[in-house]
């Protein structure tokens, strides 16, 4: 419980906790399908706010730093495969 909310998720207790949102969140652990050059982009853009974090919110910055952590790399949708459909015939 924070502030007489309940959290049901971890992504809620941070919010209601440090006063972040999805958004922050999705900043550093990063969104399933990203391409390399958006993931690059996005962890330079994570890293500079870290840094300006450290100095403002050491806190949020922990965060931060925990989620880039935990973020699976590199983030990828799953591969689809294709598969046709071939018909055997066996000889009765």
């Amino acid at each position: 419980m924070v502030a007489g909310q309940t959290a049901a998720t971890k992504d809620e207790f941070a919010e209601l906790a440090l006063g972040v949102d999805s958004e922050f969140t999705r900043l550093f652990t990063g969104v399933p399908g990203e391409s390399e050059d958006e993931r690059e982009a996005r962890m330079n853009a994570a890293a500079d706010i870290v840094t300006d974090l450290r100095r403002e919110d050491p806190v949020l910055a922990a965060y931060a730093e925990r989620l880039m952590g935990q973020a699976p790399v590199p983030l990828r949708r799953p591969a689809v495969i294709r598969r046709t459909a071939s018909v055997e015939r066996v000889a009765a």
